[in-house]
Order: C-alpha cells, then sequence, then structure tokens
C-alpha cells in the first residue's frame, strides 16, 4: 500500500519548489530600514536635512575664521589661532589634564603643527568653508563629508570636544548614504554625469596603418609527363 502528503498530490507536476508564502521577488518592496536609508529616495528628505546642519556648521566655521570674529586669530594672525589650539593640546597632554590624549599626537602637534601654524589656519579655513559649500549644495556629499569626518577627528585627538562628536556621527551616516545623500541637490546630476564619461571614454586617436605589400606565391615547374614505350 502506497501513501501520499497532502502536498505531493495537490503540487502541480510542473512545479518545481514547494516554497509557501511569496516569491523572492515579491520581498523587494519590503526593504529593510538600513536600505530604506540608504536607497530610498523619500529617505533623501532625511539627509537633506543633515546635510544642510552639518554645512552650516562647517560654512559658519569657515566664514568667522575668514570674515568674523576669529578672522585676527586664523586669517590675518599669522595663525595664532591655530598655534594656540595645538600649544593648548600639548601642555594639556603633559599635565594629564585634557590636551591630546596620545603621546604621538602630542609630537605631532608640537614638531609640525606649531611650527607650521601660518599655512595650516589658511587651510584649516578655506577646508571649513568648502565642505560647508559642497554639503549645502549637495555635491560630492560623500568626499565633504569625509574631509569633515577628518577634520573631526583632528580637534578631537587634540583634546577639544565642543561639537565634534555630534558632527563626526553625522559625517559618518552621510559618508555610508553618500549615493543617496546628495540626491536632493546637485550629486543627483553630477553622478550620471561622472558614470557616463566613464561608460564611454573619449575614442583614442587611431593611427591608419599601411597595408603589407602582397607576397608572391611561389609556383611549382610543371613535372615532364611520362614517354610510353
Amino acid at each position: 500500500m502506497t501513501t501520499q502528503t497532502p502536498d505531493s498530490t495537490a503540487a502541480p507536476t510542473g512545479s518545481t519548489s514547494r516554497h509557501r508564502g511569496p516569491p523572492p521577488e515579491a520581498t523587494d518592496g519590503n526593504l529593510r530600514i538600513a536600505d530604506w536609508l540608504y536607497r530610498s529616495k523619500a529617505a533623501s528628505v532625511l539627509w537633506l536635512v543633515a546635510r544642510v546642519w552639518l554645512g552650516y556648521g562647517w560654512l559658519n566655521a569657515g566664514y568667522q575664521k575668514l570674515w568674523g570674529s576669529e578672522k585676527a586669530a586664523f586669517w590675518n594672525g599669522g595663525g595664532a589661532g591655530v598655534k594656540g589650539f595645538a600649544t593648548a593640546g600639548v601642555a594639556g597632554s603633559k599635565a594629564g589634564k585634557g590636551g591630546a590624549s596620545y603621546g604621538w599626537f602630542a609630537g605631532f602637534l608640537h614638531g609640525f603643527v606649531i611650527p607650521n601654524a601660518s599655512w595650516i589656519a589658511k587651510v584649516v579655513t578655506l577646508g571649513e568653508l568648502a565642505i560647508g559649500v559642497l554639503l549645502i549644495l549637495g555635491l560630492l556629499t560623500g568626499a565633504a563629508a569625509a574631509a569633515g569626518l577628518v577634520l573631526n577627528i583632528v580637534y578631537m585627538f587634540s583634546g577639544s570636544s565642543g561639537v565634534n562628536p555630534a558632527y563626526a556621527i553625522v559625517a559618518v551616516f552621510l559618508i555610508l548614504a553618500w549615493r543617496n545623500a546628495g540626491y536632493i541637490g546637485l550629486d543627483r546630476f553630477a553622478f550620471p554625469m561622472m558614470m557616463r564619461g566613464r561608460l564611454h571614454p573619449a575614442p583614442r586617436m587611431i593611427q591608419p596603418v599601411e597595408p603589407a605589400p602582397p607576397v608572391p606565391t611561389p609556383r611549382a615547374d610543371p613535372q615532364p609527363a611520362p614517354s610510353g614505350t
């Protein structure tokens, strides 16, 4: 006697799978939270808010160093602001109260930053302005957020907290969402242009090659016909 289960009798003969429920294709609409944040165009509104908030903070910091209240200490002061910042980090590291948390970084501040404070102050000023403008416009959002994160790490390693931890956290999320964070911005137009240039490179100049002269084919001498006997 043979027994059959209800599944075996109900399944069609041409079926190759007994998966119950929706097929794998139907699960594409149920995006996880990470997929929604980094791929959904609706989430780009959240990234717009985070991007503009962070960009304004960087833009204001650079503006104060170039035209505002910190102008005398950074742009026109021979890097006095950078020198004082680095000196405080070194002193705090030696005293064990704040300052640079690592001896090697205190050495970097003392041996490199303080002697070159004049041009470093200008680089920091222009860098903060550029980061702020790019984030607000949504142009190269991931790269701008990464540059800001580098400055945040340098500031925190020097013993300054303030807004740097909050800026660093937002920058990390913007870096992870670099494809979607600038969708409501210039990245929406810049990325397709860059991809077209990468997929369709400019044609190279091809020099015409002269055809080689034909090689004569050797001919075999005809053999004499044998004489009859």
